[in-house]
């Protein structure tokens, strides 16, 4: 098949690495690099970018602090440190922040273990604010690759499929594509680099086959931000994770026009949960939506992982597997109201060291030097603190509860998932702009539970109206008259 890049064989874990950390990539996290490298020129994906851009343009007055819009515009992802490992690492996100006191010029032995995780300013045991930046010095561990053990030799399909390297597995991509002659095949030696790498991520969601488009700039690019109808995705494989959120109904006013949204009236408890979209790891979205979201490359990169195929082939089976199947989401985007990232409450087991203006290790000796444990974290509405090997908080931040903007606004959502606070001209102003009369509109008043939010959530990875295809499309279809036979 002339001018159609079949396959990339990799004998490097280094690339591998690279392609499978996509998946543990914040959806928040993948809009920003694009939008960075890319610039106007940057793929719509679905309607992730404006809900992400509609953050970025919202006054900081709205959030509860500007470290809350800072961390959805610059999502965490977990174990962090040791994706920095990575050959390329296209997340440019800055290292989760800790704050320790700045004990006012001199150093506050009172302080340790007590510090912030996330946000600055708070107050330390000693009564002054926690605002002196401190990081975690990382572990060094180049023992073989991040997720692929060191010369692994795997195949790689134009569909991001990673397969078991042998010549029954070649012969049978060669007839799965229709090519029965081999002798119109090449080989070709390709270095990638940072750019390569990003148009590799681009097309791994945006594109039907992102190397034939990476290596023979065949353009294969497809409209990911399309209109058409989907259905409300399988929830109960997750049955037992999801329990928190299905005790949490939110309500919203839609106003419709045609069976299409124009806008939405919601509260900070919906908005919150939109807002935490951003903050899931794409391997997470497969989880949740049974490795169904119409993303088909990340779909099979997804399935590569988890039918066991290349088992033999990961650094570590059952921590690699966890790391890129279900990665878990950092603790400030976890909330028990309005998450779609249900999490087992965690704190790091870190060591303070003076040495050096201070530093952080989960390692408790650097160098000679002893450190102190760290067994108190401070967050906004309290803290937690280790006693007898568990961690007791008295934070509603830390117990599930986060939250990013003012609960006591009311906001408005069009269908792109574009959010602004609400006014009382703002839905007139909308139907006027649109020249739309009131007599031609219907105002529904819709429960988005679990089912719902996934729905969305699908919805809004590959379309630009969410909430339509999500939301208004399914409900009307449950409430339209059943035909008899």
């Amino acid at each position: 098949m002339e001018g159609h890049c079949q396959m990339k064989i990799s004998e490097d874990s280094n690339f591998t690495d690279v392609l499978l950390s996509f998946l543990t990539l914040p959806l928040g996290t993948i809009v920003r690099v694009l939008n960075k490298h890319y610039g106007y020129e940057a793929p719509v994906l679905g309607s992730l970018t404006t809900l992400y851009n509609g953050i970025r343009d919202l006054d900081n007055g709205l959030f509860l602090s500007e470290d809350c819009k800072n961390l959805l515009l610059n999502p965490i992802r977990s174990s962090e440190d040791e994706f920095r490992r990575l050959k390329i690492n296209v997340d440019d996100t800055p290292p989760t922040r800790y704050f320790r006191c700045g004990g006012g010029g001199t150093m506050c032995f009172s302080i340790f273990p007590n510090v912030s995780m996330y946000f600055s300013g708070l107050k330390c045991n000693c009564g002054r604010p926690l605002d002196k930046k401190i990081y975690v010095r990382g572990v060094d561990d180049s023992s073989g690759g991040v997720f692929i053990a060191s010369k692994a030799s795997l195949i790689i399909t134009d569909d991001l499929q990673i397969l078991p390297s042998a010549t029954n597995t070649v012969v049978q991509i060669l007839r799965n594509s229709g090519i029965t002659d081999a002798t119109g095949i090449k080989e070709r030696s390709v270095t990638l680099g940072f750019n390569e790498i990003m148009n590799l991520l681009k097309g791994s969601l945006v594109s039907r086959a992102p190397f034939t488009e990476l290596i023979l700039k065949k353009n294969s690019m497809k409209h990911v931000a399309t209109n058409y109808r989907i259905g409300v995705p399988p929830v109960d494989l997750n049955k037992k994770l999801m329990e928190p959120f299905s005790d949490k109904k939110m309500t919203m006013k839609a106003i419709v026009l045609a069976n299409k949204l124009l806008f939405a009236e919601v509260d900070g408890d919906f908005v919150d949960f939109l807002f935490s979209l951003l903050a899931l790891p794409l391997g997470r979205v497969e989880w949740l939506l049974g490795c169904d979201t119409r993303l088909s490359n990340a779909d099979k990169l997804y399935r590569s992982v988890a039918n066991g195929r290349n088992d033999k082939y990961l650094k570590n089976k059952y921590v690699t597997k966890a790391q890129l199947l279900k990665p878990k989401v950092p603790l400030c985007y976890y909330s028990r109201t309005h998450s779609l990232s249900p999490t087992e409450v965690y704190f790091p087991d870190l060591y303070y060291f003076y040495d050096n203006g201070g530093c952080l290790s989960p390692l408790p000796s650097l160098h000679l030097f002893s450190g102190r444990y760290v067994s108190s974290y401070k967050f906004p509405e309290g803290q937690v603190t280790k006693r007898n090997g568990q961690w007791v908080s008295n934070s509603t931040f830390a117990e599930g509860k986060a939250k990013y903007v003012n609960g006591t606004t009311m906001y408005m959502v069009t269908d792109d998932l574009t959010v602004t606070p609400l006014s009382s001209t703002s839905g007139l102003s909308v139907l006027n702009s649109l020249k739309i009369p009131l007599s031609e509109v219907k105002e529904l008043e819709l429960v988005v539970g679990l089912k719902e939010a996934l729905s969305i959530l699908k919805a809004s990875l590959t379309s630009s109206r969410a909430l339509t295809d999500g939301l208004i499309t399914p409900f009307l279809m449950m409430k339209k008259p059943k035909q008899e036979g």
